[in-house]
């Protein structure tokens, strides 16, 4: 039972997604008047109690201190795990709110929910998965999961989307099931401590074999973590896909690769015989992925499409905090320590920015920038929220995303990686100007229609509570810094 306690937020997770469809496969039982309250928002309710319950099952792990692995050692509960625990219960609650509205009307409501739920448990089991079976299993159960949501609304572009992220999700299963296969093969074992003991007593004849494995494990989450060159599928997913199922992308998804990346590279594969190895290769994919994204950014009229390209970009910001942590700065895990708190900022970051984008382009039918012209003096709050959303990916003060790159570019600095800290700099320069230009659009041309604007309550609460974790965060950091230096601690 000790085991299902420490499992607890990812089976309240499945067991309310069970829930949901027995409720929906009976619900035309119910009278005339509940198949359509459930229709309307009954669904999302109880989606929404999971995800709360989630969250409230993963704090009463914190408080009272339990930790320690489960089921035979294949899973273990202690601050890292329990720390994107909470951020996935909480982005799954999010997407929750703010699909609402979005799917008024849209048959399989019920469905749709349940694949939330479903890739959210597989989402915080991967941040927990000590290893390599449970992490390839729970990687599937994401994926398998989020293909179904990108094709979601079957019309051509969602059903394109869908199918791209399946295929380019089928080769990058493979390579990392490749390089897990190598790992097994040199270490004799799939648990993550056992890999760790055989990799600082191998001698240099192995260190061919490893190296190979590294970079194949590299490629398969390159693609979770959508960074270049593993990012082709980016703007076409996220303007094909549902706009919640986006965000969810660009949030849970991004942070449960780098999560699982964390876990492989600096529990696993940590030590000085091949970190330096792998540090490099991030090294050079950070910069890669910071210019790419951000140079593709520039010429982007679809705002999700811009999304999607600085998602990119801000993927790149993250592996500068993997390269530092091979570089042996003189502070242990600061590297890692800047990626979880840089994950969690861009989390209230980029659900503020889709959820803002959400609340405007269901009322005007539009994602096109142009068409975003004039917003301030249709809905202020609306556009003061998106702004700060942007500011935020931009990295300046007092949002978040400040304090995040501060933090990221202070490890890669303390990690002699002054070149990384410097291109991230100027990088976030050159960013300024695609996401400054939406605020322009939105506060300095005529709105293309006079009527006011004015979001759904549940999308509006989604902008409130996002909008407003940005800013806490971004002026009163220390506490989440804390959690995030916790959580790197028991890497070490």
């Amino acid at each position: 039972m000790e085991s299902v306690n420490r499992l607890g937020p990812e089976l309240i997770l499945l067991a309310v997604a069970g829930l949901v469809l027995i409720v929906d496969a009976f619900s035309s039982l119910m009278g005339r008047g509940l198949r359509p309250l459930w229709e309307r928002g009954g669904a999302a309710g109880l989606a929404l109690m999971g995800a709360v319950g989630a969250l409230a099952w993963a704090a009463a792990l914190i408080v009272t201190g339990n930790r320690g692995s489960a089921f035979s050692d294949v899973y273990r509960l202690d601050d890292f795990s329990l720390f994107f625990a909470v951020l996935f219960a909480g982005v799954a609650a999010a997407v929750v709110l703010a699909s609402v509205e979005y799917l008024w009307g849209r048959p399989h409501q019920a469905e749709y929910y349940v694949l939330v739920l479903t890739t959210a448990a597989g989402l915080s089991l991967l941040a927990g998965a000590v290893d390599l079976i449970l992490i390839f299993v729970a990687l599937e159960l994401t994926a398998l999961s989020q293909y179904v949501l990108v094709g979601f609304l079957r019309d051509q572009r969602s059903s394109e989307a869908g199918l791209k992220y399946l295929l380019i999700g089928a080769v990058s299963a493979a390579l990392t099931l490749y390089g897990m296969a190598f790992l097994f093969g040199l270490s004799g074992s799939t648990n993550l401590v056992d890999i760790a003991r055989a990799v600082s007593s191998a001698g240099d004849d192995a260190r061919a074999g490893y190296v190979l494995a590294a970079v194949l494990l590299a490629a398969g989450l390159g693609f979770k973590m959508a960074v270049v060159p593993f990012q082709m599928w980016v703007p076409d997913v996220y303007q094909g896909a549902p706009t919640p199922v986006a965000a969810f992308l660009s949030v849970g998804s991004k942070a449960a690769g780098f999560a699982v990346a964390i876990r492989l590279f600096v529990e696993g594969l940590g030590d000085r015989f091949i970190a330096q190895d792998w540090g490099v290769l991030f090294g050079v994919l950070a910069a890669l992925s910071m210019t790419i994204g951000n140079l593709m950014a520039l010429p982007q009229m679809d705002i999700k499409r811009l999304l999607g390209y600085s998602s990119i970009a801000q993927a790149g910001y993250f592996l500068i905090g993997l390269a530092a942590v091979s570089a042996g700065e003189p502070q242990p895990l600061l590297g890692t320590g800047a990626v979880i708190f840089f994950l969690a900022a861009y989390a209230f970051t980029n659900l503020a920015a889709f959820a803002a984008v959400i609340a405007i382009s269901q009322r005007i039918g539009s994602d096109f920038i142009g068409d975003y012209a004039g917003m301030a003096r249709r809905s202020l709050p609306l556009a003061l929220a998106l702004t700060l959303a942007l500011v935020s990916l931009t990295g300046i003060p007092p949002t978040a995303g400040f304090v995040a790159k501060l933090y990221i570019f202070n490890a890669a600095v303390q990690a002699d990686l002054v070149w990384l800290a410097v291109l991230g700099v100027v990088n976030s320069v050159v960013s300024a100007y695609y996401y400054l230009r939406v605020v322009l659009t939105m506060f300095v041309d005529e709105p293309r229609r006079p009527e006011p604007l004015r979001p759904a309550p549940a999308i509006g609460l989604t902008v409130l509570l996002a909008v407003a974790g940005l800013l806490v965060v971004g002026v009163f950091p220390f506490p989440l810094i804390d959690a995030a230096e916790a959580a790197a601690r028991v890497l070490g």
